[in-house]
């Protein structure tokens, strides 16, 4: 059975709107775009190099599949951990708009988007990677189909854009797995879907034993 992961990068308020560049997602009226740029370091590459060199596969939403599908084919270098993988491996993309696509080994997900994840995982062996992808993983993330969260917090404050964990969010317990940081001050979080939260309370006299429940 594969497991799938996602990776995201986030300001400290939880913003996930265009790391990479000022014209990868403006809607809203977004104006930061490239936030994660100044933080990259040798430490950062070196992770990503090994967390794709882990992947047999990608999952990935309208938005991203776009944006990876107008850069990587032209990185050529067979010795690029990320454009080696990206270029090669399957790519099954979420979208309701698109009708075809056309990079290499890429496959368009028809009809019920949770079950044709939860059968790519049942059949599926190592790890199905999401990239960014922030509402195709909030979809997911509802249907409980993501087995790691692999959280990349950047030390900058953006006070707008899309967040990947908003209102709404399905309350999920956390396990953390494994911790880093770059040297540019960037904290690499891993992180297993561990349940419902539980509950207690400090107020005196109250019980303070932990309970489950909705919130």
């Amino acid at each position: 059975m594969a497991k799938v992961s996602l990776t995201e990068f986030l300001s400290l308020d939880g913003v996930v709107q265009a790391p990479g560049g000022p014209n990868e997602d403006t809607s809203g009226g977004f104006d930061c775009g490239g936030w994660v740029v100044p933080y990259v370091d040798e430490d950062m590459m070196r992770i990503v190099g090994e967390r794709f060199r882990a992947a047999e596969g990608f999952l990935l939403g309208r938005r991203t599949y776009e944006i990876f599908a107008a850069h990587w084919p032209r990185v050529t270098d067979p010795d690029d951990p990320v454009a080696s993988r990206l270029n090669n491996l399957p790519k099954y993309v979420a979208s309701t708009t698109l009708d075809k696509v056309e990079w290499h080994n890429s496959t368009l997900i028809a009809g019920d988007v949770a079950e044709a994840v939860a059968e790519l995982k049942r059949r599926g062996e190592g790890e199905l990677q999401i990239h960014g992808s922030g509402t195709f993983a909030q979809y997911l993330m509802a249907h409980d189909l993501i087995d790691e969260f692999r959280l990349w917090v950047y030390p900058v404050v953006l006070g707008q854009g899309k967040r990947l964990f908003a209102t709404g969010a399905v309350p999920t317990a956390l396990r953390l797995t494994d911790s880093r940081t770059t040297g540019s001050g960037v904290a690499v979080q891993t992180y297993e879907p561990a349940g419902r939260p539980t509950f207690g309370s400090f107020e005196l006299g109250a019980d303070q034993g932990l309970s489950g429940g909705a919130c």
